[in-house]
This record gives structure tokens, C-alpha cells and sequence, in this order.
């Protein structure tokens, strides 16, 4: 998974160089563009991709536009967006859970899906349903191709392995991927030693093969 594509190079921490080529789409959030070189095209894109307009909900209700910009032509482009972290996530035929807020630019090759939030469903609006009292559906990405998600005060890849399960702070959770299931658990008497807020009354749980990526800070997009 560490090994970056040549459509996406990080330029910093918080900003990143994508690679347009003909015949190869690149999708981002709207006002992710800071900067291009060449003859690229940037088109709003109400369908979200291959998966049409539920895929990109993520959080978001089913009227409200999808922020995705199709960028296509031939050049490179800078996108950053609010001067957030950003990660890149290269999947190779894996699949990644992350929110659509989270989605900064990705390979439009990439198989997109939304997830509704169940008993094995995806996370964040599974917790913040229950924490901030946000969130029904998540969204997937699947195949082989990079994904740039945002974060807040950097961002850290813990792996998943069948005798080690992660629990991760709810608040802190980005993205996971691979062959993972997941359980919110009420964390008792955690919120007390912790002593931050409300999130610390549940704790996430991963288990099985793949990795977790966990930000710094648990301020929101």
C-alpha cells in the first residue's frame, strides 16, 4: 500500500501534484483546484462517477449536490483543500471505506459504492450517528488506483492483523481498508479516564487483515 502512483505525488503535507493524461479522468472535491499547468478541463459532475449519484452522497442527503469535479486533459494540477492533511491511499484492488467529505481527488478507474451503516455496514455514520448525530452512509472505493483523503494535524497508517485488532478513538477515525470488520462498542468509565468529550464514550474496533489511517486531531471538516 506505500507505494505511490505516478497520478498523485505529495508536494507537502497538505498539498499534492496530480498527473492528467488523455483518456484517464480524475475526480476532486469542488474548490480542491489551487493550481494547473496544461490543457485541463474541470467539469462539475452530478452523476459522482462510475456509481452514480448515491455514491457520493456519503453523509449527505439525497438532493443535495455532489461537490465532485471531473478533471480531464492533459497536464498537472494542484489540489488542496482548507489546508488540511492530506494522505494519499494507493488501494491494489482492495477497497477503501472513507467518508465522502473526506475525498479530496481519487482515480476516476476506481469502482465507487455507497455503504449503508448496519450491524457490519461502514463507520462514520455508524458512530457519528450515535456520537454527533450525523451520518447513514459511507462511501467505498474499490480497484487499483490512488485516493487523496483529507485530515486534521497529520494522519498515520496503523495496520490491521487477525491477532492485533485496533481501537481507535471515533473522533479520530479516517479510513480504513482491506478485508476489515468493525464494532462500536459504549467504552465504559473511558470518557471519565479520558476526560475529552462525549466521543470517548464509544470506541471503535477493526479486526481482521488491512489498516486504519487515525488523524492527529479531532476537529471536523
Amino acid at each position: 500500500m506505500s507505494e505511490m502512483p505516478a497520478s498523485f505525488r505529495e508536494i507537502n503535507s497538505k498539498m499534492i501534484e496530480a498527473t492528467v493524461v488523455p483518456g484517464q479522468r480524475l475526480y476532486s472535491q469542488r474548490g480542491a483546484m489551487l493550481a494547473y499547468k496544461g490543457d485541463v478541463t474541470f467539469t462539475p459532475n452530478m452523476q459522482g462517477g462510475q456509481g452514480g449519484l448515491m455514491s457520493m452522497l456519503g453523509r449527505r442527503v439525497a438532493n443535495e449536490a455532489t461537490p465532485l469535479m471531473s478533471v480531464e486533459g492533459s497536464g498537472t494540477v494542484l489540489f488542496g483543500h482548507g489546508g488540511h492533511h492530506v494522505q494519499v491511499i494507493t488501494l491494489s484492488g482492495d477497497t477503501l471505506y472513507v467518508e465522502a467529505d473526506r475525498l479530496l481527488a481519487f482515480d476516476g478507474a476506481l469502482q465507487q459504492g455507497t455503504m449503508f451503516m448496519g450491524s457490519q455496514g461502514g463507520v462514520m455514520g455508524m458512530v457519528r450517528g450515535q456520537v454527533t448525530g450525523q451520518g447513514l452512509f459511507t462511501t467505498t472505493l474499490k480497484g487499483h488506483g490512488a485516493v487523496a483523503v483529507m485530515a486534521h494535524g497529520g494522519v498515520i497508517e496503523v495496520p490491521i492483523t487477525p491477532n492485533n485488532p485496533v481501537h481507535v478513538d471515533p473522533q479520530a477515525y479516517v479510513a480504513h481498508h482491506g478485508d476489515v470488520r468493525n464494532k462500536l462498542s459504549t467504552a465504559l468509565g473511558w470518557r471519565d479516564m479520558v476526560g475529552r468529550g462525549s466521543g470517548e464514550a464509544f470506541q471503535l474496533e477493526l479486526s481482521g487483515s488491512g489498516a486504519v489511517y487515525v488523524q492527529a486531531s479531532e476537529e471536523k471538516l
